[in-house]
């Protein structure tokens, strides 16, 4: 009902805005087709300690096809259409690597290795001014709940959303979200229930629920800020923060940054998690976490160096809570929360950066080599050192990728991940710790 009122509000206030056309088959005949042909492999290899080592591998074809309406008195909209088709499968499921397929289906009982379609995006749009509001399902991007594009398809929301233009670099967002389909599924599910999946109802006393997003992105002159808070009733209040300050000494670009996150649960969950036997072992949810950030570019190439740190706290479920594929730590590498707490029912688990106690050490250095006479190559190194008292060895993250951009059309990229001690933990805090993960790709995109 609520969703009704929206769209008749909207309808009820476009003759005021600006359009696009005039004409109602000019919304149509000026509308824009969008999208692109993505081709992935991915192969990943673990190394077990005790157990015998495995090797998983996919091949998927897919991409997206999208039709934006012109605007017709500040109204239009817009469909995407969103589909991963795996092909040369092992025959033993084992050996297949669901996650450039469906590996979140498999959390709800679906074959993880069989391609899907879906609807992805599917909205109204309304601006007027410097107001803009959307009704419906869409790919955002903020430090919570993102769209977290690594993978074949994008992780959308379904909901009710709105910014105000501060100026051209700075707005007001604010939203309402009621679904989110994972980038491994076609399915959209209530934003509560995917988080705790079948704890949903011993932790929030219901079956499931809504995030309410507030978010401010600032930027003016050499300075530049954004703050965000999630509201989930019942479940927990996420708080993130951060600026940096950007400056040129000559030729050199320099970017200071600062960032600080707090999680907390509220309501039920707060009461429910800290009895004996709840899930997380009797601990409430009580999230800290900081991090620096310094970057130099010169010319082609770009340095950063990241501090992060989740403080530490025995008495609480200490470890970051992210279940609609957010990653916001300035240290976080191609591996930290690579799928796990985003897969429906994961939130309360962990790895890597985002344990509690861990403080970890970033060093990435971007290259292009246009000057070079190498137009279109760019290659990227990463090392990431994780360190947490409550693990056996540190884990230690090497990336590198090695990208050609033909045009503004076709891009190809090749990147290899390995990963000394790779850990997790459980919603307990109970640490694991993988010998050796090696994980190879071969992205090739035509955008259209």
């Amino acid at each position: 009902m609520k969703y009704k009122k929206l769209s008749l509000l909207i309808l009820s206030t476009a003759l005021l805005a600006n359009s696009e056309v005039t004409t109602l088959s000019e919304v149509f005949s000026e509308a824009k087709i969008s999208g692109n042909v993505k081709y992935y492999y991915i192969q990943t290899d673990k190394d077990n300690a005790n157990t015998a080592d495995t090797s998983a591998k996919a091949n998927s074809i897919g991409g997206q096809l999208r039709f934006d309406t012109a605007s017709l008195y500040g109204v239009s909209a817009g469909v995407t259409f969103m589909t991963t088709n795996p092909f040369l499968l092992n025959d033993d499921p084992a050996k297949v690597d669901t996650s450039i397929i469906g590996k979140n289906n498999a959390a709800r009982g679906a074959d993880p290795t069989e391609g899907f379609s879906v609807l992805g995006e599917a909205y109204l749009a309304y601006n007027y001014a410097d107001f803009d509001f959307i009704l419906g399902r869409k790919a955002i991007k903020t430090p919570f709940v993102h769209s977290k594009y690594v993978r074949m398809i994008p992780s959308t929301v379904e909901g009710l959303f709105g910014s105000y233009a501060l100026n051209k670099k700075s707005n007001i967002e604010v939203a309402y979200l009621s679904r989110f389909k994972q980038r491994t599924s076609d399915r959209f599910i209530d934003m509560i229930e995917h988080a705790l999946g079948d704890d949903t109802k011993a932790i929030t006393g219901s079956d499931g629920g809504y995030v309410i997003m507030l978010g401010i992105n600032y930027t003016q002159n050499k300075i530049s800020g954004k703050a965000y808070d999630y509201y989930a009733k019942d479940f927990m209040n996420s708080l993130y923060l951060d600026t940096s300050y950007t400056t040129k000494l000559s030729d050199t670009k320099i970017s200071f940054a600062g960032q600080y996150i707090n999680q907390k649960g509220i309501g039920n969950a707060d009461t429910n998690l800290a009895q004996t036997g709840s899930v997380t072992g009797g601990k409430k949810i009580n999230v800290n976490a900081f991090g620096l950030k310094i970057s130099t570019s010169l010319s082609d190439a770009k340095f950063v160096l990241a501090y992060s740190k989740v403080l530490k706290d025995d008495e609480k479920h200490d470890s970051m809570i992210l279940p609609w594929d957010g990653t916001p730590l300035f240290a976080n590498s191609t591996t930290s929360n690579d799928l796990f707490q985003s897969i429906h029912g994961s939130a309360l688990k962990a790895d890597s950066i985002y344990i509690g106690g861990s403080q970890g050490v970033k060093i990435s250095y971007n290259q292009k080599y246009d000057s070079l006479g190498l137009k279109g190559f760019t290659t990227m190194l990463l090392y990431l050192n994780t360190s947490n008292s409550r693990f056996a060895k540190d884990q230690h993250d090497y990336n590198a990728v090695l990208g050609y951009k033909y045009d503004e059309h076709f891009s190809l990229t090749l990147k290899g991940i390995w990963v000394k001690n790779n850990t997790g933990a459980d919603a307990t805090g109970a640490i694991t710790q993988l010998k050796q993960l090696s994980q190879y790709r071969v992205i090739a995109d035509y955008k259209f």
